[in-house]
């Protein structure tokens, strides 16, 4: 069945005939069926909704980005997915500069190898930021050394260990960087003529900004490509209760780094006599050899014990533990 016109496009449609901006011919000549060419040389493999869909799993891909960096950088990171589109492995080898930063990564269990290539100013910033800088690039591009490129794997590693949450609606994939490669012509995975899709995503560290291009080849995502839909993606979405969530925010906390220490005593000197401090110096404290010490969690009073040794260093041994409400 034909679109119904509402009374409005009707209205509309007779005024334009009337007055001649639109040709009455040119309406029945418009029922012909359009023939729309065929490029063999770049089939098109990948359809809007398939490309549409990678694009909302790399949406997933850079708020992981963004909150996990942070972390081993120490910056402010902003993450945008820009597009995504299909060319030719050809088109985007070519448009490669050297030197270039380009993650070989292996994406069991599908067959094939994906690309993850970073932008040469962010390899610098990543540098400069993990040997204390500021997280400043280079304003004249140069190769990069092995320790650098060592740094830049280990970030490049943290990179490539968070795709497995966002494919986990699609399959599951044990992603594995085995190279980084500064020029494109050792990292040819693929017959140039192959078609890929290419996700493009601007990545900002702090002052430093540049683009992380996500190469995926059509040859790799063949077997999976039925489920590159918005729809069956939304359908597979793991829903997970409250009880789950706490349970990971648990996990978590249970196995975070907290400092403990032990106060042997408290004394108070003077400035001039805690200047003059020498070794073998005795400083008389608030408490007795058979007292028991408060023992802090970070900064909270938590468990009393006596003093004592373990092998060759000093322990102390837990007495008693101090209940919120006391």
């Amino acid at each position: 069945m034909g679109d119904v016109l509402s009374q409005g496009e009707i209205d509309s449609l007779l005024q334009q005939l009337s007055s001649g901006e639109i040709d009455a011919e040119e309406i029945k000549d418009s029922g012909d069926k359009q023939v729309k060419n065929y490029d063999f040389a770049r089939p098109s493999k990948f359809s809007k909704e398939h490309l549409r869909t990678l694009e909302i799993i790399f949406e997933h891909y850079g708020r992981l980005l963004s909150t996990n960096l942070p972390v081993y950088l120490r910056k402010n990171i902003q993450v945008e997915v820009m597009n995504s589109e299909a060319v030719t492995y050809s088109e985007f080898s070519n448009a490669l500069s050297n030197p270039v930063l380009l993650g070989v990564i292996e994406f069991a269990p599908l067959h094939g190898d994906i690309l993850m290539e970073l932008a040469s100013s962010l390899g610098y910033a990543i540098v400069d930021r993990m040997l204390g800088g500021a997280g400043l690039p280079l304003e004249k591009t140069r190769d990069f050394s092995e320790i650098e490129l060592l740094i830049i794997e280990r970030i490049m590693n943290v990179c490539v260990n968070l795709l497995r949450e966002p494919w986990e609606n699609v399959t599951e994939i044990q992603p594995r960087l085995q190279r980084i490669e500064t020029n494109s012509q050792f990292a040819q995975i693929i017959s140039p003529g192959e078609m890929i899709a290419i996700v493009t995503i601007n990545l900002k560290i702090g002052d430093a900004e540049g683009l992380m291009n996500i190469c995926l080849p059509f040859i790799t995502l063949e077997p999976v490509m039925d489920k590159l839909n918005t729809k069956f993606w939304y359908s597979n979405m793991q829903v997970k209760d409250e009880e789950t969530y706490q349970d990971v925010i648990e996990d978590l906390i249970e196995h975070a780094p907290v400092s403990v220490k032990a106060v042997l005593g408290k004394s108070q000197i003077s400035v001039s006599d805690f200047v003059n401090l020498m070794p073998g110096d005795i400083i008389r404290v608030d408490t007795e050899v058979d007292q028991e010490l408060d023992v802090y969690v970070g900064n909270m009073r938590k468990f009393t014990a006596l003093p004592g040794s373990s092998g060759q260093n000093y322990a102390v041994r837990v007495t008693s533990v101090i209940r919120e409400e006391e």
